[in-house]
């Protein structure tokens, strides 16, 4: 696999776009809109700099930014599916949405290009057939500041062709992930099985009046060493994929996601990519 292709610049897409690109992949980064494509770029740029900041081997020197000028932005779909080795798709945790996006896919793309979902939520198999060629479909999902917490948890369908997988693990170990193999389907996969339960006692927690945000997490981080109590990661992982997650669940839920809406993403609040969510960024330590 030559050439990548990533759907979706939100903060996870532009991530994996960038990690790509930054391990010698051309990468074509697809958004709905040139206002879209001006965010990513924004976030590509912010991303150089972190892995400087960071201490990523490589990124200082002009490595960060060499991998910039091997991105290229679109926000014509056919056009960012033509020439793909493996397509991967990081647009929001919406069924239909998704299963849209892979019918077009579907026609779009090269018999041979494989598709990978990064769905964090979504089984494999509820989007399998919109692909159009379940053999080589899967999902590859990554976690959030991906050149550090570099899982990368690779779970496929009954159907998908066991070559399809392996080239995608080799793939991701190639992007210097940690390929983390599942051996069958999963809700939450491996990360978000034990975070999400964790996230939602938070969110339980705040809708039913026991305390405020800044409560929870400090209660959180000094209970445990943890560097981040449940509100913080929230704000981390977006407040739009929160909701989407929040409004599919059981009542508390539902109510959290209503929260959510009308304090939050109704106002332009949505965590650390617009500089406010449950806090206000930069942050003081």
């Amino acid at each position: 696999m030559k050439n990548i292709t990533v759907l979706g610049t939100g903060v996870l897409g532009s991530q994996i776009a960038f990690q790509t690109a930054f391990h010698g992949f051309d990468v074509v980064a697809y958004d709905i809109d040139q206002a879209a494509l001006d965010r990513a770029a924004e976030r590509f740029d912010a991303l150089a700099a972190r892995y400087v900041a960071d201490g990523v081997e490589n990124a200082a020197g002009g490595g960060a930014e060499a991998a910039i000028a091997r991105i290229r932005l679109t926000s014509d779909l056919t056009d960012a599916a033509a020439a793909a080795d493996l397509i991967i798709e990081a647009v929001p945790e919406n069924l239909e949405l998704k299963q849209s996006i892979y019918r077009t896919l579907a026609d779009a793309a090269p018999e041979t290009t494989i598709f990978a979902t990064n769905s964090s939520t979504l089984l494999p198999s509820a989007l399998a057939a919109s692909t159009g060629r379940p053999d080589r479909f899967l999902a590859l999902h990554f976690a959030n500041e991906i050149w550090s917490h570099n899982t990368a948890e690779v779970m496929g369908t009954p159907e998908t062709d066991p070559a399809v997988y392996d080239a995608v693990v080799a793939f991701a170990a190639e992007i210097g992930m940690v390929p983390i193999p599942i051996k069958k389907e999963k809700a939450g996969y491996l990360l978000n099985s034990m975070l999400v339960p964790f996230l939602e006692a938070g969110a339980g927690l705040l809708v039913d009046g026991i305390a405020d945000p800044e409560a929870i997490d400090a209660t959180w981080r000094i209970g445990t060493g943890a560097p981040a109590g449940p509100f913080e990661i929230y704000d981390v992982v977006g407040l739009t994929t929160a909701y989407n997650i929040s409004r599919m669940g059981g009542e508390k839920q539902q109510r959290f996601a209503q929260l959510l809406k009308e304090q939050y993403i109704d106002k332009g609040k949505l965590g650390v990519s617009t500089g406010e969510g449950f806090y206000t960024y930069p942050r003081a330590n």
